[in-house]
């Protein structure tokens, strides 16, 4: 711990004021904040800290509105308006469209509340009808928490109602005749609202507003598909004689306003001067001690997070701490358990998505009411749904991006309390590339989030959906570039008919249930237990690499032994089991390279970007102990295959360049696989995805280019846009790489320079010093 950091800690932990005065009532900290620094206290000489940031306090800054709002809507408000707040309403007052991208708990939803309160409010102003809003939320979720909100605010006129999946029908029924304010999910909008518009008639051609609340979530294959559904919105909107103004809401990522006039199509401007207030937070780095340091192995994150959610909880506090997978969920919550004290451990729960949704709602609701001590949760919870104020927030390893970063971290002291935030280095390359650079954490300007709406798989199949809500005609162009070329196609598919210049929906069964927005699939396979209970659900596309046969697939901490993976019916078939095991499938992957689209030289190598073909299958898996990681067996499966078209980039290296660096013949697939890895691994430092996102193959000799070659492509049909800006990062990307792998003290490799937990060969040859080799000799 450096001798900076000992001060800060020091002055923080003498430091027990409480936050700046704001308007409204403010809680106290007294009790709470002297257990925190406490808690503190007692890590300050621990190895694993490896570097302490404080984050002081900031007074808010209010505004005046242009126009002042009515006594009626303004008694209801909690207090004066942020400065942020007030900017956001006088542009959707002016009919702009507007994107308001602050920090967590700076009261965005305000900046939609009150457009929203006097649009509704204009039939007790004797200026007409109630104009109506439709509020849009990743998640039912938060969408239920906005609706528990907006209600609390008793806004005159307001007339709201949540519609997804879960609203009964004769809720449903209601909500089209007397509700003005909808909020519900682009999922509902998309097979529920849409295609059955004439119902919403009246509520479509009264729409002011249309709000799209957490926008850095729709990003991604996700973003692009959200970027139809809105097309096919303001579509309907037009033919009904309405054309809402956008209002968004997004934590702080880079270039707000581009992602959201790609979604929308439309100009928004940005509105991210933060006026909020907010609570002095002590941030530490913490990075697993080195268990051998010549195989560069780390205790585990998973461990080092549960034994400081376990601490957290048994002094007292509320915490909630982030994981990067579902599987990493319910062990970190598992292992919380174990070390907790008896008299706690019910107290200590997971939450991820594959939950029921009366699961889901009983866990966020314990928690905001406090019977809940400690969540350990996916970025489900990274969402704005109210959990009530938290002391505390460990982050199980990186979460892929800066933006999620601040967005994850700030989830405790929302309510201008001084707090504590926890990253726990995971092993992987840009975990310990951050520990190495922890200036990097603080001072890194958050990514820009990409959509891709020309994917033309995902472009054709809202095509056919709006073809079906209304017959497609060329003018229909100002919604669509690639119109002609689409209906062409779905023409040639059977799926539209054209009669008069107007395309026409042809079969019978509308198109919108069988298009994901989330994973390109509408197909879900379902667990169930013998019983015939449900246990939870997981997409098609991760069917084979999840619940495979033989697999253990944990659901709320309670390990499932999948007995049979029936393809016909979707259905995995488990049965409880032992918690002593996990499972590892093993994959065989070939890429063809379809179109080669762009090229230019980086370094000595050649860096091309296109589309490609990956087929993939599933050929076995191993079983491994939970505590030893040792393998148990290794079996064999026969699964079909599976066929992915999307982009790429990829490197092609002349063997001149590996003779250069004295790679021999034996070590080039090695060397190759090792960087390939590492690349990976570093991706998320230039573009903002997961390296669960995308995918890779190295080899030797690739069937198109001739040469050694190796591939990182997007994971998702057609891409997302992560292929573009990796392309774009070019040797940037290769520079950060081989700082990785060469800085790294293992000796042979190890899961924070070239492994990687999700490598379909068992990582399988690798070969480290043979990649810095050949990494140095392409940069020249």
């Amino acid at each position: 711990m450096t001798k900076g950091s000992r001060y800060r800690l020091e002055r923080f932990l003498a430091t027990a004021v409480p936050a700046p005065s704001t308007a409204g009532p403010t809680s106290t900290v007294g009790t709470v904040q002297v257990q925190v620094d406490r808690l503190v206290a007692g890590l300050e000489d621990n190895p694993a800290l490896v570097h302490l940031e404080r984050l002081p306090a900031r007074s808010a800054r209010f505004a005046e509105l242009a126009r002042p709002l009515t006594p009626a809507l303004e008694a209801r408000l909690p207090g004066r308006l942020w400065c942020h707040q007030a900017r956001a309403v006088d542009l959707a007052r002016a009919g702009q469209s507007a994107v308001v991208a602050t920090g967590t708990a700076s009261g965005k939803s305000l900046c939609y509340q009150v457009p929203i309160a006097e649009a509704a409010g204009d039939a007790l102003g004797g200026l007409g009808p109630p104009a109506t809003s439709l509020c849009l939320a990743p998640t039912k979720a938060l969408a239920h928490d906005q609706l528990r909100a907006l209600r609390a605010l008793d806004l005159p006129g307001v007339v709201p109602c949540c519609y997804d999946g879960d609203t009964s029908p004769a809720e449903r029924s209601w909500a089209r005749r007397h509700a003005n304010v909808v909020l519900t999910n682009p999922d509902m909008v998309h097979a529920g609202l849409l295609p059955h518009h004439a119902r919403w008639a009246t509520f479509l051609s009264r729409l002011r507003y249309v709000v799209v609340d957490e926008l850095h979530i729709f990003r991604g294959i996700f973003g692009s598909h959200v970027a139809h559904v809105l097309r096919r919105l303001r579509r309907l909107c037009a033919h009904y004689g309405a054309d809402p103004v956008f209002l968004f809401g997004s934590a702080t990522i880079g270039d707000p306003a581009t992602l959201a006039e790609a979604l929308c199509g439309r100009p928004v401007v940005a509105v991210t001067d933060d006026g909020s207030p907010r609570g002095e937070r002590l941030f530490a780095l913490w990075n697993p001690p080195l268990v051998d340091a010549t195989s560069g192995t780390r205790a585990s994150a998973h461990g080092e997070t549960a034994s400081l959610l376990a601490s957290l909880v048994g002094a007292g506090h509320q915490v909630l701490a982030f994981c990067r997978s579902r599987k990493a969920t319910e062990l970190v919550a598992a292992d919380a358990v174990r070390r907790a004290d008896p008299a706690l451990r019910a107290a200590i729960r997971p939450y991820r998505g594959g939950y029921l949704p009366a699961e889901r709602r009983a866990i966020e609701a314990d928690l905001a009411e406090g019977r809940l001590r400690a969540v350990v949760a996916t970025s489900a919870l990274e969402l704005g749904i109210d959990i009530g104020t938290l002391d505390a927030c460990i982050l199980d390893g990186f979460p892929g991006t800066i933006a999620s970063l601040w967005q994850q971290s700030g989830r405790a002291g929302r309510s201008q309390r001084r707090s504590l935030a926890v990253l726990v280095a995971g092993e992987d390359q840009l975990d310990q590339w951050l520990m190495a650079h922890p200036d990097q954490v603080f001072s890194r300007s958050p990514e820009a989030a990409v959509v891709n709406p020309s994917n033309p798989f995902v472009a054709l199949a809202h095509l056919g959906c709006a073809a079906y809500e209304l017959p497609l005609v060329p003018a229909d162009e100002v919604w669509w570039d690639d119109l002609d070329e689409g209906v062409r196609r779905l023409v040639a598919d059977d799926r539209v008919t054209v009669r008069r210049s107007q395309a026409y929906w042809s079969r019978r069964r509308p198109p919108a249930p069988a298009v994901g927005l989330r994973s390109g699939s509408a197909d879900q396979y379902h667990i169930v237990e013998h019983n015939g209970r449900l246990v939870g659900t997981v997409d098609a596309g991760r069917a084979f690499t999840t619940v495979h046969p033989g697999a253990v697939y944990l659901h709320q901490g309670r390990p499932f032994l999948v007995d049979h993976l029936d393809l016909d019916d979707r259905v995995a078939w488990v049965s409880p089991t032992s918690g002593d095991e996990l499972t590892q499938p093993r994959s065989a992957t070939d890429i063809r390279i379809v179109d080669d689209e762009q090229r230019r030289a980086v370094g000595r190598s050649q860096l091309h970007l296109g589309v490609v073909e990956v087929s993939e299958q599933v050929v076995g898996y191993q079983r491994r102990s939970l505590t030893t990681g040792e393998t148990l067996a290794v079996t064999e499966l026969d699964l079909p295959p599976t066929r992915l078209e999307t982009r790429a980039f990829w490197y092609v290296i002349d063997l001149a360049v590996l003779d250069d660096a004295a790679v021999v013949p034996s070590a080039r697939a090695g060397a190759l696989h090792a960087a390939e890895h590492a690349a990976i691994g570093m991706l998320p430092l230039f573009t903002i995805c997961d390296r669960w996102d995308v995918g890779g193959l190295s080899t030797a000799r690739q069937a198109e280019t001739g040469r050694p070659t190796v591939v990182i492509y997007d994971g998702y049909p057609g891409g997302a846009g992560i292929a573009e800006l990796g392309f774009e990062a070019g040797r940037r990307h290769l520079e950060a790489t081989l700082d990785v792998v060469a800085a790294c003290c293992c000796a042979g490799g190890c899961p924070s320079c070239v492994q990687s937990p999700k490598c379909g060969n068992w990582n399988e040859p690798l070969d480290k010093m043979a990649a810095v080799a050949l990494l140095r000799s392409v940069l020249g």
